[in-house]
């Protein structure tokens, strides 16, 4: 039974991996932005992980949701680059191992700022509200911008940003359990 439920993940995971492989192929935004992704990942392995999971895990809700191919890929190209302006955020402050400051967290919370800068030049305006919207909130109280009038698309990549940084360990704490995770997020 063990057995079977282990092959059974296993082909599940194949299948998802070579539809987003499918998604990937003669993508335009990878010429774009592979080079940005890259630098990313050479400064920061932890962003370039987290970004590449939140991308499967949007993909994932949107496929569940129905969206269709060209909608599927917009998300997930957006969840990709979603975390792309903490290019421009100090190592000191990125990579702090321990709670931020008042000072350190204004900073951090420019990324999504940062991030639509960085890509405001090329037409993909489904991914710039994405990478600009990602840290609102509904209730208003999110950054940088302070909003409730959240597109739906923004709401998934933002379910999976905060799914994927409460279970994977972060430099200033351990993963938290999938228990204490869904009723954070509830």
């Amino acid at each position: 039974m063990v057995e079977q439920l282990a092959e059974s993940k296993e082909t599940v995971l194949k299948r998802i991996f070579e539809e987003i492989h499918e998604l990937e192929k003669g993508q335009k935004w990878l010429e774009h932005f592979g080079i940005l992704l890259k630098a990313l990942s050479i400064r920061d392995s932890y962003t370039e992980g987290h970004s590449r999971r939140v991308a499967i895990y949007s993909y994932l809700i949107g496929k569940e949701l129905g969206f269709e191919r060209e909608k599927l890929s917009k998300v997930y190209v957006a969840a990709f680059l979603h975390d792309i302006g903490k290019i421009g955020i100090p190592d000191a402050i990125l990579l702090k191992p321990y709670s931020l400051t008042s000072l350190e967290r204004k900073l951090i919370e420019r990324h999504p700022l940062l991030g639509y800068e960085l890509l405001k030049d090329y037409d993909f305006p489904v991914i710039l509200d994405i990478v600009l919207k990602h840290h609102e909130r509904l209730d208003g109280k999110g950054y940088p911008l302070g909003i409730k009038d959240i597109p739906f698309s923004v709401n998934i990549v933002s379910v999976a940003d905060v799914f994927d940084a409460l279970t994977t360990d972060r430099p200033y704490r351990k993963a938290l359990s999938l228990e204490e995770t869904l009723s954070i997020m509830e």
